[in-house]
């Protein structure tokens, strides 16, 4: 469609015919890569801690909330434009030329992300790889890495136990607490200090960005094979971790920690933020991905209804995986003497602290930390190739003629780049790394940024009403108003609150309880945040200044315009003129073009 849409036929010129777009094999096949992409490590680690902190099941009320005003609506705006366009992040901008800089921008997040997002999956292979052992290593204290401070969780539960022992200072160290930090990690003072790269996380990075690039280097019809299990295995292994944990003493305490509802708490303003934002990143909107998948649907194909779905399994999940986390949560905080509050956590400290630490206390441990580790390896890996495969498509689909013959090979350079890169944060200085580009690069300000463009350019500049009517042109209806409010005033009103916000509260960065960032990696980490956010006014202002017109105000205005090619798709649409919706092209352009006009 748009600029390679007429060259597929052959081109002139004497050039190479561009080879045609790929599509999904399957109406299934998008919406399990939906869900694989939006349901991810988020909706273990943050959500069930966002929850019980902001008031257990209050919380569910602003949450869902957050989800109709601002998930849905912005998941169903990018779904639907990518599927109108039938082309990736950066082609969809012909509706709107003056905002292509926001594609641009959400290109740059997408490699940033790239670069820390799959180091996640490079520790879970580590303790999958470690799981198999015939005693857990981060189960004991008599290994290398341990010091005469180390504690297992068995003894942690005799000293908690002893009222005695628990009123002097507690000086320990967990097993599993030494085995991240001084194993894992090999932690080092600072990120001043880089030191050396862990070669074991070197080569489970490796073997991540493998199993990406196999995942998605035959394009979206193999890539929707591989999410029937990728997306739907994790399920079976959430629900078989909530068995386990159902049957295991404290876990109804746990449950009833996470869900009971403390309603005093939606009088606070934090709890509403924090349920907007974590809607907003859980839904992984103002990254391009989600209208590259969008983009390989048939044009007829029901995308409204698929959104509505996506967005509730995504939701759902969030809860179910807070249950399954909780219910072990509470049989570790019963086991060892403790309160739920004093043993949760978020971040990789739920993931490679808490949660390893809680098997070593179950039987069959190893085989519940193998099935754990291996979950998340399925909840990372689905959306970090569903993110990789966005980036792809929108570079491929504004070069076809140079990238897409050769797209493997493409993918092969990406993910061998962004394996270089992210060595940086597999060194023994690795996690301030880490932490730092989490802090700034792909999440926060950047993402809420970029969004408010997209949405003020796609409801405010091209129109509301225009992008129903492409809508109710696909799906054959109109879909509720509620949605054309939301684009045009609640989505954009929340996002300008969660950034304010955000701004507002804003602190320099810190690791841990006790290290703060030097001012130069605060620098770098704004860097990191501008590096995505300034192209989009820095776009706007040249493609403003070299768009033919006899005045600021003509180059304005047809700056603001879609490319005359959709401006007669969009009459034809008004119209009703018949057109070929096979790729959601028009049949007859030149018949309407005049009406365009």
């Amino acid at each position: 469609m748009g600029e390679s849409k007429e060259d597929d036929t052959g081109g002139g010129g004497g050039e190479k015919a561009i080879v045609p777009r790929d599509s999904w094999g399957g109406k299934l096949d998008f919406i399990l890569s939906c869900v694989g992409y939006a349901v991810g490590l988020g909706n273990v680690w943050r959500f069930p801690y966002l929850c019980y902190k902001n008031g257990g099941g209050a919380f569910l009320v602003p949450y869902c909330i957050s989800v109709f005003l601002m998930g849905i609506p912005l998941f169903m705006l990018e779904v639907t434009v990518g599927q109108f366009m039938n082309i990736g992040g950066l082609g969809v901008w012909k509706l709107c030329p003056i905002f292509k800089g926001v594609g641009w921008a959400a290109a740059i997040v997408a490699c940033w992300l790239n670069i820390y997002y799959i180091v996640v999956i490079s520790w879970a292979l580590f303790y999958l790889a470690n799981s198999w052992s015939k005693v857990l290593p981060w189960s004991t204290c008599d290994n290398p890495w341990n010091d005469e401070n180390c504690i297992t969780g068995e003894q942690t539960a005799r000293l908690m136990r002893n009222s005695s022992i628990n009123s002097s200072g507690l000086t320990s160290v967990p097993a599993v607490q030494q085995y991240w930090f001084n194993k894992v990690l090999d932690e080092s003072s600072g990120i001043d200090e880089p030191g050396i790269i862990r070669w074991e996380l070197a080569l489970t990075l490796l073997l991540a960005w493998v199993l990406c690039y196999f995942c998605i280097w035959k394009g979206v019809k193999q890539t929707g094979k591989v999410v029937y299990f990728t997306a739907l295995f994790p399920y079976c292994v959430l629900t078989a971790l909530l068995i386990r944990g159902l049957t295991l003493p404290g876990a109804v305490d746990g449950l009833v920690f996470f869900l009971k509802p403390n309603m005093t708490k939606l009088w606070e303003p934090t709890v509403w933020m924090d349920a907007g934002s974590q809607v907003f990143f859980s839904y992984g909107v103002a990254l391009g991905s989600l209208i590259a998948l969008g983009s390989y649907n048939a044009y007829n194909n029901n995308c409204y209804r698929d959104a509505i779905i996506v967005g509730c399994i995504n939701s759902s999940t969030s809860v179910f995986a807070g249950c399954v986390i909780f219910s072990n949560l509470g049989y570790m905080a019963w086991y060892q003497g403790k309160k739920v509050s004093d043993v949760a956590q978020d971040g990789p400290g739920l993931l490679f602290q808490v949660y390893p630490e809680a098997v070593t206390l179950m039987p069959l441990s190893q085989l519940w930390s193998t099935l754990f580790f291996f979950m998340v390896l399925l909840l990372g890996l689905d959306s970090q190739f569903c993110t990789v495969e966005g980036f792809i498509t929108a570079m491929v689909d504004e070069y076809p003629r140079y990238l897409r013959p050769y797209r493997p090979l493409f993918i092969g350079v990406v993910c061998f780049l962004s394996y270089i890169l992210g060595l940086t944060c597999i060194t023994q200085g690795g996690i301030y790394m880490f932490t730092l580009l989490d802090t700034y690069s792909a999440s926060g300000y950047s993402l809420l940024w970029l969004a408010f463009f997209e949405i003020i350019a796609f409801s405010w500049v091209f129109g509301a009403e225009n992008f129903v009517l492409c809508l109710e042109d696909m799906i054959g209806y109109r879909p509720f108003i509620w949605w054309k409010i939301s684009w045009l005033v609640l989505s954009p009103l929340l996002i300008v609150c969660i950034f304010s916000f955000t701004l507002f509260k804003y602190k320099s960065p810190t690791y841990g309880e006790d290290y703060s960032y030097p001012t130069w990696a605060e620098m770098l980490g704004w860097f990191m945040a501008l590096s995505s956010m300034l192209v989009i006014p820095v776009y706007a202002i040249v493609n403003v200044l070299l768009t033919p017109g006899d005045s600021l105000l003509d180059k304005l205005r047809t700056a603001c315009r879609p490319t005359p090619e959709f401006q007669a798709k969009l009459a034809a649409i008004k119209n009703k003129t018949p057109f070929d919706s096979s790729n959601g092209a028009a049949n007859n352009f030149a018949a309407v073009a005049e009406t365009a006009a």
